[in-house]
């Protein structure tokens, strides 16, 4: 029996609909933004969280730190998040450590717990055992790290590590980041792992493209978790190719040391508002234009006590150093009884003492400058001191984050 065009109909209309539907797959697929393309087009900084697991069972962080990367100035920021940082974990409606909501399987908890902390969107993760770390080292071929003190210590196996510039290799590397000490504080272990991470992203750069060639760019992919294809993991560590390691800071969030549970926790100064202003002014110091009579140098700071409050200038030297000023002199002022916190400026650059008053909210400054049509030299010893960049007297508008009104 003949078909008629009437029994054709049905089947033409499914081909069509068919043709169409997979012309808007290709189309969709094919228009998709690569998420290191859609972070720059929008001329944003890329935050990209790393983590490296202790090979322990319970796989919990042994160190976790956040990249801040602005590619069109090259500059960046690291802020180190220590896992026995105290928060309330929402999800599970308990005050805890940070770290208790990792989970290396599936990292977004932990990844969401971090951005709440410094308030920014975190794009990418990086996700390495220690095994693997010590593998990644080694195809490198070593990080350079350059280690003051000399170490030689016997405890449950032998550590050495001579003073000077060292090249560890992955066995090397996984020791200098895991020993410890029993006279050695957290700090200078948190400190020892910092160094190791700037020099692990400093040799990722410099061999940026030999990690691009074949068989080394498949054992690349297959050494880190970012849950990205290889080609968008690429794409990521040919931007950080661009970052100057030397002049890049990296800072710890600070806090007060609270037992809970019978666990000493830091929880964040002012309820963690310091550290997210800390992270703002940071952020806005990566896509700051460069001043080249400024460059990238620390301005330096002299904290003095203007009131009869013990320890104010020593708890404001630690504010101001969360900011990356360099503290060169802590002290009290010629009077107790200063009213008005001031902020003497030295520097020659107007721009940055209005952005060391803005971290206090204080606006009275007073320029101390040399006169420029002053043409006679004072051969006086005075003239050889050095004076910081900025003193800050301390008064009793001050109550101990912002000036007051």
């Amino acid at each position: 029996m003949k078909k008629t065009n009437a029994d054709a109909s049905p089947l033409l209309l499914v081909l069509i609909g068919l043709l169409l539907a997979a012309g808007i797959v290709f189309v969709l697929l094919f228009l998709r933004s690569d998420p290191i393309v859609e972070s720059l087009s929008g001329d944003r900084v890329i935050n990209t969280l790393f983590v490296f697991e202790d090979d322990d069972p319970s796989g919990k962080p042994l160190c976790s730190y956040v990249l801040m990367y602005y590619p069109v100035t090259k500059r960046a920021a690291v802020f180190d998040i220590p896992g026995s940082l105290g928060m309330i974990i929402q999800s599970i409606n308990r005050v805890d450590r940070i770290d208790t909501v990792y989970d290396s399987r599936r990292i977004t908890p932990f990844k969401s717990e971090v951005e709440k902390l410094l308030g920014i969107e975190i794009s990418f993760s990086v996700v390495m055992s220690l095994e693997n770390l010590g593998k990644l080292t080694d195809l490198i071929e070593g990080v350079e790290i350059f280690i003051p003190s000399p170490v030689d210590e016997y405890q449950d196996g032998y550590v050495l590590f001579p003073s000077g510039v060292n090249y560890l290799d992955g066995d090397k590397a996984k020791i200098y980041i895991t020993y410890e000490l029993p006279e050695e504080s957290d700090e200078l272990a948190n400190f020892r792992r910092q160094r190791f991470f700037m020099g692990l992203i400093k040799r990722l750069s410099e061999k940026n493209q030999f990690l691009n060639l074949g068989q080394a760019a498949e054992i690349f992919h297959s050494l880190i978790k970012t849950g990205t294809n290889q080609r968008t993991q690429a794409k990521l560590f040919e931007e950080f190719a661009g970052i100057d390691t030397d002049r890049t800071g990296i800072q710890s969030v600070t806090g007060n040391i609270r037992t809970v549970s019978g666990q000493p926790l830091i929880f964040p100064h002012w309820d963690g508002s310091l550290i997210k202003e800390i992270v703002r002014q940071t952020l806005g110091g990566l896509v700051q234009p460069a001043d080249m009579s400024q460059g990238d140098r620390v301005f330096t700071v002299e904290v003095l006590n203007g009131t009869a409050t013990n320890g104010l200038a020593g708890r404001t030297a630690e504010l101001f150093r969360g900011f990356g000023y360099d503290i060169i002199s802590i002290g009290n002022a010629d009077s107790s009884n200063y009213e008005k916190t001031i902020i003497i400026d030295r520097s020659g650059f107007q721009n940055m003492a209005l952005s060391f008053g803005d971290v206090i909210r204080c606006s009275n400054i007073q320029y101390d400058l040399p006169d420029p049509t002053d043409v006679e030299i004072d051969l006086d010893i005075r003239n050889f001191e050095y004076r910081a960049d900025f003193t800050l007297i301390i008064g009793k508008d001050f109550n101990g984050r912002y000036v007051t009104e």
